[in-house]
């Protein structure tokens, strides 16, 4: 009578096991279902707010910005150029994104890649490796190259539409 029991003690014990695995299972299949609902619904918002923020949009509590959202134009290769030095000539290479505002400018912008590279690299160029060493030298670099790509689109296009003018990567060698 003791084996009897001992049976059925065992048979009870094993089919709770099988009951607390199979809840464990659909516990697990119910926290994984949840998660992804949380992350695709939240990748959704996120990579509209992303996509705003590399476009480089801002905007304003008012829904618009008189002078336009702030938006970056990359130029797809980098400048790589000589530059004359007092001891050896040096070789550059810059990386650049433009800031302009509005669509409409930055339309424009990419419109004239070429006439903004071809202005960009003249003024590159023109440098001198004794100044660049230097952060002034490089800001005034990029002052002299804005206002020189300022003064180009004004002549093609009749307005200025490059605000200003970033160094992304800057190496000398």
């Amino acid at each position: 009578m003791a084996a009897e029991k001992d049976l059925v003690i065992a048979e009870g014990s094993a089919k709770k096991k099988w009951l607390l695995l199979g809840g464990g299972a659909a516990l697990v299949v119910v926290l994984i279902v949840v998660g992804l609902m949380l992350f695709t619904g939240s990748d959704s918002n996120n990579a509209a707010s992303a996509s705003d923020a590399a476009s480089g949009a801002v905007s304003t509590p008012g829904g618009k910005d008189a002078k336009g959202s702030a938006l970056y134009v990359p130029l797809p290769r980098p400048f790589v150029f000589n530059v004359p030095g007092a001891s050896r000539d040096r070789m550059v290479q810059i990386k650049v994104q433009l800031l302009v505002r509005g669509t409409n400018n930055e339309t424009i912008a990419m419109r004239h890649i070429p006439l903004i590279e071809g202005s960009l690299l003249e003024t590159f160029s023109a440098a001198n490796a004794d100044e660049l060493v230097t952060v002034a030298g490089r800001d005034a670099l990029k002052n002299k190259a804005l206002s020189d790509l300022q003064q180009a689109m004004i002549e093609v296009v009749g307005s200025v539409v490059v605000e200003e003018v970033l160094f992304t990567g800057f190496v000398m060698q």
